[in-house]
């Protein structure tokens, strides 16, 4: 009896894995790309139960109705300061420039404004040191908006600076990613809050009630004071070393003027999808001169559209002669790949910039599993060898520039809310050209015969890590 008992629950058991199977041949490949359908249904035909209990977690292409209802009434808000900045004088770009700044807004950037001063901030103990200053000299309000921020030395520095300022007055504000900074997130709100900060959790982790994917998250960050000074880039509120052994290579620019509105907006918008409180709208800052043109770019899930990628590829698509790419996590897609290797094709120069130095093991061995493909096609790749390069930026042509919190990967392109700022200047592009030519004479260049004499156990771990690329 026992016996038979075994044997039906096993027959039971097998019939189940055949049902999630055919079952998830006709979902898996709704409102996903054939990448991740296939990667998918591979993971549920060798793992059904597993792989389905995994696709109920983070299986959701988009986030849940209520949160779409809930961005949806917020559109109101963003249109005004998106009629606001249409209203700005704005120098006659070149058609290219026209072109791109058009696309941009279709993919939900807001207008490009004229009148921002830049300054660019590589070093990453001087970016927390000029950050604090900036909150130091608050009148009004700071906001901040980040993905990582800990209570370790370099935290304790962001932290005692906002305390100081809500004793001086200033309305503080604070929007940390639930799971990015889960390891300090108790410790940070309590000192945050008892100082009288009004601090809040994005995205909290709460799959039954919320019915959301716990693996998309808000990537952005932002650093603003005042309503007239901007911080945007790859840099959080973490020591450099907090992973033992790593230290961390940033890229951050620090924005005045007219742009910094539209910065504003974006962070009124987070602010309002977590707490349904509605912000006053950003103020407008005053044009600083002859300041450059600046666009600012958020993108994720909320959107319908990959606005990032989308950007990226176009540009690619249109370089003439030289793109420069860094990003820390590369996980190209289809779109990706065929623009880089028409660029090369048309007689562009393109390099590729990452990090030698590597966090993740996972999407490290799927990401040199795209080197030979794009060794082959005749992109350079330089691996940067002194730290982990977390800096997130491209430079086109000498004449436009992506600055931002946006990795090259599908997890940027598709689900973690980021933010970019476009840049329209051949003198500020030049600046950050220069940064990534630092970048490449401190990094090792790959060789493509070398590269094929790997080991054959490397290579078949980072093909089977490719297989689930889209996953990552």
């Amino acid at each position: 009896m026992a016996l038979d008992s075994l044997i039906n629950l096993g027959t039971a058991y097998l019939l189940a894995e055949w049902i999630v199977r055919l079952v998830m041949l006709g979902v898996a490949p709704l409102r996903r790309t054939p990448d991740a359908a296939r990667s998918w249904l591979l993971l549920v035909f060798f793992l059904p139960i597993p792989g389905l209990i995994l696709f109920l977690l983070i299986g959701r292409p988009r986030f849940p109705p209520w949160r779409a209802a809930r961005f949806a009434s917020f559109a109101p808000a963003r249109d005004r300061v998106m009629e606001t900045l249409r209203h700005q004088d704005l120098p006659d770009l070149a058609r290219r420039e026209t072109e791109l700044s058009a696309l941009a807004n279709r993919v939900g950037a807001y207008p490009p404004v004229t009148g921002n001063r830049l300054e660019w901030l590589d070093d990453y103990d001087r970016m927390i040191a000029r950050l604090v200053a900036d909150i130091d000299a608050a009148k009004h309000q700071v906001h901040i908006l980040v993905y990582i921020f800990a209570d370790d030395e370099t935290g304790r520095l962001v932290i005692d600076a906002l305390l100081r300022a809500v004793r001086r007055g200033v309305t503080v504000r604070v929007l940390i990613d639930a799971l990015g900074s889960r390891r300090w997130m108790k410790r940070t709100l309590r000192l945050l809050r008892g100082g009288g900060v009004d601090a809040r959790q994005a995205l909290p982790l709460r799959f039954l009630r919320d019915r959301t994917r716990g693996d998309m998250r808000n990537h952005r960050k932002l650093y603003l004071v005042d309503g007239h000074i901007g911080y945007a880039g790859s840099q959080n509120i973490v020591a450099k070393d907090f992973r033992p052994g790593i230290v961390n290579k940033e890229l951050v620019v620090r924005v005045e003027g007219p742009a910094v509105a539209a910065m504003g907006s974006v962070f009124q918008s987070d602010w309002f999808l977590e707490t349904e409180e509605l912000l006053d709208d950003p103020p407008l800052p005053e044009p600083c001169g002859d300041g450059m043109v600046a666009q600012v770019l958020p993108s994720g899930a909320d959107y319908p559209v990959e606005g990032f990628e989308t950007l990226l590829v176009s540009q690619i698509n249109a370089a003439r002669s030289r793109v420069i790419v860094t990003t820390p996590y590369l996980i190209p897609d289809a779109a990706l790949l065929n623009a880089l290797r028409t660029a090369v094709l048309r007689g562009v120069e393109v390099h590729l910039i990452v990090s030698l130095v590597a966090d993740q093991l996972l999407v490290s061995l799927a990401q040199r599993s795209y080197y030979d493909e794009l060794l082959h096609i005749g992109v350079e790749i330089h691996r940067y060898r002194h730290f982990l390069l977390h800096a997130k930026h491209v430079s086109i042509d000498g004449r436009v520039a992506i600055v931002g919190s946006s990795n090259v990967d599908i997890r940027s392109f598709q689900l973690n809310a980021e933010v970019s700022v476009l840049l329209y200047d051949a003198a500020e592009v030049a600046i950050l050209e220069a940064i990534q030519d630092g970048y490449i004479h401190a990094s090792e260049k790959v060789d493509p015969k070398t590269w094929q004499e790997r080991p054959l156990s490397r290579k078949l771990l980072e093909n089977w890590a490719r297989l689930i690329s889209p996953l990552l």
